[in-house]
């Protein structure tokens, strides 16, 4: 092979299997041709990217554009190191014009790679819509991922706007060729029923999962866990309860629906939904005759294979849009069972009234951002703090500053806080939390609410933005409800007017919620068993 085409042809080949040091062998041959040859040096930055040497990857890419300014792969390979680094300054300039330019080029393979890298940024940066459209078109590019890719444009369009039933519907056409697996009917004494979940481990989902494996009916049923993921401390503690447990790490979707099907689950139940790892492309071989997604995901799954979404009364009102049939628990549908040793609520006392938000900043839109401005504007030298990853990194914070400054809040009284591994204790510091919408809190509410801590929310019109709703009323704290925007104003206003019902909350939210429907293991158990029994299940 002497051609530096075929190297190439071939180096790409070693990197879609997945393999840079062949793919690294390939770039050598070429310099070896020539010297000065911009794509070696840029195929080598890339493979040295992949590998995690940065600094080499960035050397070779800026030594391609030495010998040629224009030079797409190099130029790609700098918006890569950008985006390991969390650059963010870098990144999403450098690879929106990688794509611009692969687009006119109509180069497929350096556009994937660009808008991929880049849908990451755009959501650190809080753009979830921006990162959602990257991610439908690089669906539309890479047949193999497109599942994977999809699933993902979904979970990040809830953050705006969450998607119709024919959005989500789409992603059925990726299974269409798939079939139904074989099932033998086994007779059994109990009902079996399977967890499915990539997040047996430290993850939001694992506080809410413990009522289904420690508190079930033994004598009726039987429940299986199947692990798709590495666990880690918290696996160890899941696994302590008296469940079966299924490995499921490495295994392709249809082995490790033969592995369920083996089991003679009666009923199957996906606690990941569109989120990251998701188990979805199992359940599309329908390896149980019964199949419910629950906890993980705050939409519809839009595979025909998914026969029902577990909700609540108020998560889903009758006009909620899911292909799913809905199964209606009559408190929230979530039950909060802390994973970790939660540390005592704090006794403070602040000089001024301190709003905060611990969410995901991709949750806060602009619109969020002029409410909050609302609420500061009339609670004279209130303060706001706002914690999340995206405060972790110099170029997020002049993200978050700059959107600040956009709807006009004085940065003077906002703090930004990085993430990191004492945030409960940082509950200390905040007098009223204020919830994101149209994707509000799940965990970070329960969180909030068990640190002393109330949360003013806005009950919307989908299960995405109702969630926090229901939480607040299995809580039975309805009096931090609002049921539109200038009431989530004037509550938040209200609630920092009047310091001793602060103090209050902060001494008594801990029992009340010990106490209450979002905490009591027993009775959430007992009403989904019930709700199971009355979908026919027996």
């Amino acid at each position: 092979m002497s051609d530096v085409s075929d190297w190439l042809a071939t180096a790409e080949r070693f990197i879609d299997d997945g393999d840079p040091r062949g793919a690294r062998a390939c770039a050598h041959e070429i310099l070896e041709l020539d010297e000065k040859s911009a794509d070696g040096w840029a195929l080598l930055a890339e493979c040295e990217l992949y590998l995690g040497s940065l600094d080499a990857a960035e050397e070779h890419a800026r030594t391609a554009i030495e010998i040629d300014r224009e030079h797409l792969r190099a130029q790609l390979v700098i918006g890569g190191v950008a985006s390991e680094r969390f650059a963010l300054d870098i990144e999403l300039p450098t690879l929106k014009a990688v794509a611009d330019r692969a687009r006119q080029l109509h180069d497929h393979k350096i556009l994937f790679k660009a808008i991929t890298w880049l849908s990451n940024g755009l959501y650190l940066a809080g753009e979830p819509s921006a990162a959602a459209d990257c991610l439908l078109e690089a669906s539309t590019l890479n047949p193999n991922r497109a599942p994977e890719l999809y699933s993902k444009h979904l979970f990040y369009r809830n953050y705006r706007q969450t998607p119709s039933r024919d959005v989500a519907a789409r992603f059925q056409s990726f299974f269409n060729h798939i079939d139904t697996i074989n099932r033998t009917t086994v007779e059994h004494n109990k009902i079996r029923v399977g967890y499915i979940s990539p997040d047996f481990r430290n993850h939001a989902v694992a506080n809410f999962v413990v009522p289904f494996l420690k508190h079930f009916d033994a004598e009726h049923f039987q429940v299986y866990c199947y692990q798709t993921t590495k666990g880690d401390a918290v696996t160890a503690r899941l696994k302590r309860n008296k469940v079966v447990w299924r490995n499921l790490i490495d295994k392709t979707p249809l082995e490790s629906a033969r592995s369920i099907a083996n089991d003679h689950i009666d009923i199957l139940i996906d606690l990941s939904g569109h989120t990251q790892n998701s188990c979805l492309p199992i359940l599309a071989y329908k390896p149980a005759p019964v199949q419910i997604t629950a906890i993980g995901y705050v939409g519809s799954t839009g595979l025909n294979a998914v026969d029902f979404f577990l909700s609540d009364k108020l998560s889903s009102p009758p006009s909620t849009d899911f292909t799913e049939q809905l199964l209606l628990m009559p408190d929230c549908h979530l039950c909060y069972s802390p994973i970790k040793n939660m540390p005592d609520v704090p006794a403070v006392e602040h000089q001024h009234i301190t709003f905060g938000s611990f969410n995901n900043f991709a949750k806060i839109s602009d619109h969020v951002l002029e409410l909050w401005k609302a609420i500061l504007d009339r609670v004279r030298h209130a303060r706001l703090i706002i914690k999340s990853k995206t405060c972790s990194i110099p170029s997020g914070r002049a993200i978050v500053e700059q959107r600040l400054n956009h709807v006009g809040i004085d940065i003077n009284r906002v703090e930004l806080r990085p993430f990191s591994p004492d945030y409960l204790q940082q509950y200390a510091d905040i007098d009223i939390a204020l919830d994101a919408f149209p994707y509000n809190g799940g965990l970070t509410t329960c969180e909030a609410l068990y640190m002393g801590v109330p949360v003013i929310a806005l009950c919307g019109h989908t299960h995405a933005d109702r969630i926090a709703a229901s939480i607040l009323n299995s809580a039975r704290l309805n009096e931090l409800i609002a049921s539109t925007e200038d009431e989530y104003i004037n509550k938040a206003v209200a609630l920092a007017n009047a310091p001793d019902r602060i103090n209050h909350y902060r001494t008594t939210l801990r029992p009340s919620i010990e106490q209450s429907p979002l905490m009591d293991a027993r009775l959430y158990i007992c009403n989904f068993e019930a709700v199971i029994k009355n979908i026919g299940v027996k």
